[in-house]
């Protein structure tokens, strides 16, 4: 039903049912994970009126497990990127997962409780799981784009200063600024 990704290593699909409406993943060496991505397989969507919460544990051998809320996934929303490199050990709230058997030092677990839709949006998710979005991206090419316009532009010089040069190409900053 699930599927959860971290960079540079296979796609998890083998989520353990912990209770009926219960999923687990086991992510090991979490250390050196920035961001997972929790998604629906397409195979089976969720019941009607339901989603998914999505939940982050640390293995704290002190505290027990504690669990935080990352967010949600429904059937109009069937993926989400969720950002866990921010996260604090030991800091958490409220979750339905209740005691589990401790995992490894070096073992982090995210979750997904199938919930209804209502209580979904009632609950609010860590502020520093922020779920990635495309305007990041947006943001991060027209800045990029602003930076290699004004690299370029250092560079100008009118057709009067220019001296003829066969192995080199000149692009017109118009051209750039068309683009």
């Amino acid at each position: 039903m699930f599927g959860c990704l971290v960079a540079g290593r296979l796609v998890q699909t083998d989520a353990q049912q912990v209770a009926s409406d219960k999923f687990v993943f086991n992510l090991p060496d979490y250390e050196s994970v920035n961001h997972v991505v929790v998604f629906m397989l397409g195979t089976v969507p969720f019941p009607a009126g339901t989603g998914g919460a999505v939940y982050f544990s640390f293995p704290d051998p002190a505290a027990g497990q504690v669990w935080q809320l990352l967010g949600f996934i429904t059937n109009e929303k069937p993926s989400a990127i969720f950002k866990i490199s921010g996260l604090k050990a030991g800091v958490g709230g409220e979750h339905p997962f209740g005691m589990m058997a401790p995992q490894a030092a070096s073992v982090a677990q995210v979750g997904v409780s199938i919930e209804a839709l209502d209580q979904l949006a009632q609950q609010t998710p860590v502020s520093s799981a922020t779920v990635s979005t495309v305007d990041s991206f947006t943001q991060f090419t027209q800045k990029m784009l602003d930076s290699l316009y004004n690299f370029s532009s250092s560079y100008a010089v009118t057709q009067a200063q220019m001296t003829p040069n066969p192995s080199e190409t000149f692009i017109p900053a118009s051209s750039i600024l068309r683009w």
